[in-house]
Order: structure tokens, then sequence, then C-alpha cells
């Protein structure tokens, strides 16, 4: 009876402490996801309430460094490069953290990404960007804090921070205008040499019409300045298959000596099996 006791203590007991209440958190996470221009920006943070208190100047003092938000570090991702503030930001994933003032705000976009509150040694060097900004008063409060994407534009818009009855943004440019005029121009001046590579290559691969598969190849090779050994591989067999031996031969030559200067062992076995196959070797 004693046994049987302590089996259903000791079950309550991990019962009780594997449940869990679940409450809603003070600071809930959001993520921010826009598309500007061409490029994908995303915005990882919490988000605060007032709960009848004051925040700037007081929750959140003046001219002291601020997380901008509650709990982990808040973050910003683009997929492209950007300008923030006229300054060139690459590609990647970086935090936010502002200097709040009566007049204008300090934002910092940082190299650090892990952590929670403020870092406890600030590095300049790991500032990729900094932007001073003015504050606009708005004409109601708002209750919870808020970033936004605004404004926008094919090559720009604003980070916008809203809290209480104010707001600042911070504007960032995208590289569209540019990305669309070099596809653009790759585009009007037809297929690149690797396109009419991996075209011939899929057509002699498939068995699909080995006349185009040779043209494309051709064309391919006259586009690179210096065909590599698994290019020429390639084209020798093309060739080969399109019943021209004589072209099959001296391609598979050439392939074999830019395949032994660059030490590949394997082209150099599969060109000679080649070349003793159609009898030049």
């Amino acid at each position: 009876m004693k046994k049987l006791a302590l089996f259903v203590f000791v079950a309550l007991l991990t019962v009780s402490m594997e449940a869990q209440i679940d409450t809603p958190a003070p600071s809930p996470s959001s993520v921010l996801e826009q598309k500007v221009g061409l490029t994908d920006v995303t915005v990882d943070y919490s988000r605060p309430s007032m709960r009848g208190r004051t925040i700037y100047g007081d929750l959140v003092p003046y001219d002291k460094l601020w997380r901008t938000g509650a709990n982990a570090y808040t973050t910003i991702s683009f997929s492209t490069d950007v300008t923030i503030a006229e300054q060139e930001v690459k590609a990647g994933t970086y935090s936010i953290f502002t200097k709040p003032g009566a007049e204008n705000w300090e934002v910092f976009f940082y190299t650090d990404t892990q952590g929670g509150g403020t870092p406890q040694d600030w590095d300049d060097n790991k500032v990729v960007a900094k932007a001073t900004v003015p504050v606009y008063k708005m004409p109601m409060a708002v209750e919870t804090f808020t970033i936004s994407i605004d404004d926008l534009k094919t090559t720009s818009a604003n980070l916008g921070f809203i809290w209480e009855n104010t707001y600042v943004a911070v504007p960032f440019g995208v590289p569209a205008d540019a990305t669309v005029m070099k596809s653009i121009e790759n585009t009007l001046a037809g297929p690149s040499a690797r396109d009419y590579y991996v075209s011939a290559v899929y057509y002699f691969s498939e068995g699909k019409d080995i006349n185009k598969a040779k043209e494309w190849m051709e064309k391919a090779i006259s586009m690179t300045d210096e065909p590599r050994f698994w290019q020429l591989r390639q084209q020798s067999l093309i060739y080969a298959k399109a019943g021209d031996k004589k072209a099959a031969i001296e391609t598979a030559k050439k392939s074999l000596a830019k395949s032994e200067e660059a030490g590949n062992d394997d082209y150099v076995k599969m060109n000679k099996d080649s070349l003793k196959e159609w009898g030049a070797l």
C-alpha cells in the first residue's frame, strides 16, 4: 500500500512539474515583412505598451542608448545592399539601437544581433550606419510601440518608430532601379554563354535535337574567352554524337591538355578513353 501511495505521489508530482500555465506576454514579439522595390526587409522586435506610463523622458530616458523595443535585440534584415541615410550597408541582419531625444533621435544599425537590453561594451566599429532624424509629434497617443515601413517608393522607404505621441523615420534606399536596368540590359543583349552552355548540355543529356545542342555549344564556346576543360569535354561529346568525329577528336585533345594542366585526373582519363574509342590514341 505504501508503494502504491508513493507511486501515485511521484506521478502527480511529475504531472504538476510538466504542466504550464500560458499567459499573454507583456511585450509580445512581432515580425514585420515588407518588400521595398526588389528588396525584402524584415524587422523582428518586441512591442511594449504604455500602460499609463510616461514613455520618453521617463521610462525611456532622453539621450541614453535604448534597445528600441523590449526583450531581445530588435533586428532588421535586408536581402540586398541598401543605403541608410546615404551610407552603404551590405545585405544582412543588423540590430537597431536608438538614443531618443526631445527634438531628434540618433539611430544606430549594429552588427551584433544576439542579446538583450543594450550591449555592455559598445563598439563604434560595429556601427554600419548612423542616422540623426527629427521627432514628429502626433495629435494622439499610440499605446503600443510600433515599427513601420512607410512612404514606399520603387527605390526607397522610411523605417518608422511610433510610440506615445512620437514618430521618427529613418530613410533608406534600395537598388531596385540598378537591378532592373541590369536585367533589361542582360535580357535585351540576348542569351549569355552560360545560357547556351546549359541548354546544349541539357539537349545532349536528354537525347533531344543534337544539331541544336551542337549549335548552342559552339555559341557558348565562342563567347567564352578561355573555355575550361569540362566545357570542352561536353563539346567533344556533342560533336561525337552529332557524327562529327574530326571535331570531337580535336576538341577532346584540347580538353585533355587543359585537364592535365589543371591536374584533374578524372577528366584526363575520360578524355583519353574517348580518344581511344574514336581511334585517336
